[in-house]
């Protein structure tokens, strides 16, 4: 079957499953004249009032819908909500065959047969990765052939000062430490099952290289990081390399979302409707 061909008269219909601050970001962006190909149909959330009142001055008005009714408004599903409700949206756009853009991927790592429902139902997920660098050059250095890959995370302490595993381990990060801390080591699968909310870019990492339990994760809490900062070191038979993004944060209220997320969905959207791809 060819690939739809999306349109200003036949425009790409976009449903929002989160609306904090990057469904915010991403309506207001959506809404404008940047995206004329693509039409935001539908917004779903936890308070489904409150996100009536939040979309009211977007224009066109997307209708405000449960989750389970997004896929009957939207050729692509953007997930865009805590990493504790992506079963709840992934699966009823997958099984109804729509397009699932995701920005929680570690959820994949407890909900691995969500690939498999995909594929029965010609569904597709789509990972946002504007967190991490280089993720073009990891599938193509794949295919070449990986010896060794590992993500070193570093977060300014104030974001994992409540962590239960930091708070469980004996670290008190409520005074910044002076030097950086190394605060785990082990594989992607264990990163994302024990910082589900910090470490979706080791799901990222994972899916586009050696899998989640040959891809190894060093997370730093750092006083010197404004934000965060995830550094690729990948070694191949046909590239080395060595990849550092410093990702500014985001003004919510927990500044715990990367600047770049929002951006990265609309890069992934985009795509999706310009008659040119670049990357692999």
């Amino acid at each position: 079957m060819p690939a739809m061909i999306y349109s200003l008269d036949n425009p790409m219909r976009v449903a929002l499953a989160g609306f904090g601050t990057v469904g915010k970001s991403l309506a207001q962006s959506l809404t404008g004249d940047g995206f004329p190909a693509i039409r935001l149909t539908a917004i779903s959330a936890r308070d489904l009032d409150k996100a009536r009142r939040a979309s009211a001055g977007l224009e066109p008005t997307p209708q405000v819908v449960t989750v389970a009714e997004l896929p009957d408004h939207a050729d692509v599903v953007v997930e865009c909500a805590p990493a504790t409700a992506f079963r709840e949206i992934a699966e009823p756009a997958l099984m109804a065959g729509k397009t699932l853009v995701s920005v929680s991927p570690s959820a994949l790592a407890t909900h691995s047969d969500l690939i498999d429902l995909a594929q029965a139902h010609g569904g597709r997920i789509q990972v946002a990765t504007g967190a991490l660098p280089g993720l073009d050059t990891v599938r193509s250095a794949l295919e070449g052939g990986i010896s060794s890959v590992k993500l070193v995370a570093r977060f300014r302490p104030d974001r994992l000062v409540r962590s239960d595993y930091v708070l469980a381990h004996g670290f008190d990060f409520s005074t910044p430490p002076e030097e950086p801390v190394l605060i785990f080591s082990g594989t992607a699968r264990e990163a994302t099952t024990t910082f589900t909310r910090h470490l979706n870019v080791a799901a990222a990492l994972a899916l586009a290289g050696l899998g989640l339990d040959e891809t190894l994760v060093e997370l730093w809490v750092d006083p010197d990081v404004i934000g965060s900062a995830m550094r690729i070191e990948l070694d191949s038979d046909v590239i080395k390399l060595d990849l550092v993004a410093w990702n500014r944060p985001s003004g919510g209220p927990k500044g715990g979302t990367s600047r770049i997320v929002a951006p990265s969905v609309l890069a992934a959207l985009r795509a999706m409707v310009s008659p040119i791809k670049v990357g692999s």
